[in-house]
């Protein structure tokens, strides 16, 4: 059955969160895995995976290193784009816009749900920055573990979130012959959402 624009849901943040449950649902791993690509005021861009750990009509959240190289580029230039990807389900979404920092209340709620291991590395780890060795990485984690083996580790003040807040999305589903479905949302000036189709 191919895609059809009409039939989707007219908010695209709602239509991603059904494909994303479908992706869960058929047992993908890291179904919320997507390339996050950023640019600094060179205009390089630079791109890797990150987990989106919240969609809803705000945007798209991801968590960080707020000292990391996309984070220094979104500082730059608060401008970003995701891309997911669910391969056995033949399918990607792409998502552009602005980005904004997520209140630190946010973040904290969120840092409190991770696994120790993830707090500690997130203190542990100075993201992007060059290491002599893997023994210095290893010998920060272990200070890092001593340093708080009798307390919870807070909310380190160089971690955070961001949030893209979507401008355009576009929904892919594969076909044969490459004759690929594409449909793209829009935001109108009024702040809804416009659809149409687009050639693969």
């Amino acid at each position: 059955m191919s895609l059809d624009e009409n039939t989707l849901d007219p908010d695209p943040v709602v239509q991603f969160s059904r494909w994303l449950a479908e992706a869960f649902d058929a047992g993908i791993q890291n179904a919320d895995a997507a390339a996050f690509a950023t640019a600094g005021s060179d205009c390089r861009p630079s791109v890797r995976f990150v987990l989106c750990k919240g969609a809803d009509e705000r945007g798209f959240i991801l968590y960080t290193n707020v000292e990391s190289r996309k984070a220094q580029e979104l500082a730059e230039n608060a401008e970003a784009a995701l891309a997911f990807y669910w391969v056995s389900l033949g399918r990607q979404v792409r998502v552009t816009g602005s980005v904004e920092a997520v209140p630190r209340e946010e973040a904290e709620a969120y840092y409190a749900t991770r696994p120790l291991g993830s707090r500690l590395g997130a203190w542990a780890s100075p993201q992007s920055r060059p290491l002599a060795s893997r023994e210095e990485l290893d010998r920060l984690w272990e200070e890092t573990a001593k340093r708080f083996a009798d307390e919870e580790p807070p909310l380190p003040p160089h971690w955070g979130g961001y949030r893209v807040v979507p401008r355009e999305l576009e929904f892919w589903e594969h076909r044969d012959s490459r004759l690929h479905d594409r449909v793209q949302y829009t935001r109108t000036p009024e702040g809804g959402w416009s659809r149409r189709r687009l050639a693969p």
